[in-house]
């Protein structure tokens, strides 16, 4: 699964710069998986505009929601896919999260709204924080599927491409805020818990580095 051909693709067709990458998948092989890149950056609101208001109106540039359908056997290959493209983008670290079906006896609401958010459908993000389902043609069967069985959900903070770059302290990066595969970090296994949580850490800094 070549996750970071796919941001990069995008990062040339966007020009914008990232804030951060999220990959949702289910605990079934060879189904597809959603990759979310959120963008940072402003446009034109039209809905503003067309109500008489300034032409500088400007809304959240929506984020792009893309399907990967390559197959793949388990999930420590979805884990390698974004190792690769957190460490070639420059991420810090890489999270992973497990989550249990929403749809049980005694999950919570905002379990049910995590799993809605995950698939890219956020009841309170509005017209202005709607997502570009650019290629999610089987979203809703996913979003369903996940509500029944759980997903997994991956998270990075990209520095080349991104937003990042500023304020990013890791001796690991080259000038353009990535770096060279391949990563040296190995995957770890499943947990397999109700709701559970693994970093990868994948910078490194040397010096003390004092917080405000």
């Amino acid at each position: 699964m070549e996750v970071f051909d796919r941001i990069a693709e995008q990062i040339d067709a966007v020009r914008l710069p990232l804030f951060a990458v999220t990959l949702t998948a289910l605990p079934r092989a060879n189904t597809p998986a959603l990759l979310i890149l959120h963008w940072h950056g402003f446009g034109p609101d039209p809905e503003r505009m067309s109500g008489g208001e300034t032409r500088a109106a400007r809304r959240p540039v929506p984020g792009s929601a893309l399907q990967i359908n390559a197959g793949w056997s388990a999930i420590a290959g979805l884990d390698n896919a974004m190792l690769d493209a957190a460490w070639r983008l420059g991420a810090w670290e890489l999270d992973r999260e497990e989550r249990r079906a929403c749809n049980t006896i005694g999950a919570t609401e905002r379990e049910a709204l995590e799993c809605r958010q995950a698939f890219g459908d956020d009841p309170f993000a509005g017209a202005a924080g709607t997502l570009m389902l650019a290629e999610a043609p089987d979203l809703p069967q996913m979003l369903q599927l996940g509500e029944r069985v759980g997903y997994i959900r991956w998270k990075f903070r990209p520095v080349r491409g991104g937003v990042w770059s500023d304020t990013a302290e890791d001796d690991t990066l080259a000038q353009d805020g990535g770096r060279r595969p391949p990563c040296p970090v190995g995957v770890k296994p499943i947990v397999g818990t109700r709701v559970s949580r693994t970093r990868y850490r994948l910078g490194h800094a040397s010096r003390i580095i004092l917080s405000r």
